[in-house]
């Protein structure tokens, strides 16, 4: 996060938390709080969500969401989509109208043409910013790499899965929610444009269940952020949930998640989670990560959170 986008990145989560915190205050569920908190952030081009989204080796915006309810275990989630503005949108239809949970590329926007939500043109999805980015990525950088006879569509060499935190470039601005309403549910949402100069068709963490995002009132809600193919082989998310069903507070788990990250597989990202009781934990191991709270009794924001 360059030191000129804070502020940017602090708006953003504060206009996210007023959003999800005006369904709560009225009696609303956690689901549709955390919906509408990622769509706020979806719509903000400061991050890697919806519109704004780092673009692939082919210059295209490729977008990633999961929506979860903690209550049912109901999931709905979409990969690879072109043409959704707001892909948690589809991913909360999914949730609500569909027997399936996962839908991608071209099925999922048909899915969710067919229940309402408009689709756009690629080129709506893509800011000069994100442009600018990946040609000077690519011109400093190979476009492509064999490493054990796949492509990665990064340098041969580059260690994908660890990245690296320092580098501006690299910068993983995933967004997510987790939230608990007056029923006492808690849900759980995440949203990604993925990584820069990533391979068409890579999926990563975000929609995954039990890797970016996780939902159940047994255990907790989370959302992560970072590099996906650790935390995908991690199932982090799940993880961390398995812990505070142990009986582990969230701020313990999401701390001795980002160490876990780090020291099993050299990853780097971050975790928001929260219990059915309303104790949460945020931690990071990367330089910075924008995160916001509000409780009835205080609210807060920054992009440091001290482990």
């Amino acid at each position: 996060m360059p030191d000129d986008m804070v502020e940017a990145h602090i708006h953003g989560v504060n206009a996210a938390l007023v959003a999800g915190w005006r369904v709560l205050e009225r009696g609303g569920s956690a689901l549709n709080a955390v919906e509408e908190a990622v769509v706020i952030m979806e719509e903000d081009e400061t991050f890697d969500a919806g519109r704004g989204s780092f673009l692939n080796r082919d210059g295209r915006v490729q977008l990633d969401a999961l929506i979860m309810d903690g209550a049912t275990l109901r999931a709905g989630g979409v990969g690879c989509v072109e043409h959704l503005r707001n892909p948690v949108r589809a991913a909360r239809k999914i949730l609500s109208e569909s027997p399936h949970v996962y839908f991608v590329g071209e099925g999922a926007e048909r899915f969710a043409a067919e229940h309402g939500l408009p689709l756009c043109s690629n080129d709506e999805l893509i800011i000069p910013r994100e442009v600018e980015r990946l040609r000077e990525y690519q011109t400093k950088i190979p476009t492509s790499g064999v490493k054990n006879g796949s492509d990665t569509g990064h340098a041969p060499g580059r260690d994908l899965f660890a990245g690296e935190p320092d580098d501006p470039t690299i910068s993983h601005d995933t967004v997510g929610a987790v939230a608990l309403d007056r029923g006492g549910n808690i849900a759980a949402a995440t949203s990604t444009g993925g990584t820069l100069n990533k391979a068409p068709g890579r999926l990563g963490d975000s929609s995954l269940i039990g890797c970016g995002c996780y939902a159940d009132n047994q255990s907790a809600a989370a959302s992560t952020t970072g590099w996906g193919e650790p935390i995908m082989k991690l199932v982090l998310a799940k993880w961390t949930a398995d812990r505070i069903a142990a009986g582990n507070l969230p701020e313990w788990a999401a701390k001795e998640a980002m160490n876990y990250l780090k020291q099993r597989v050299n990853g780097h990202g971050g975790i928001i989670v929260l219990d059915p009781q309303g104790h949460f934990g945020i931690a990071h191991n990367t330089p910075r990560m924008a995160w916001g709270y509000r409780t009835t009794k205080k609210r807060d924001t920054g992009v440091i959170r001290d482990n």
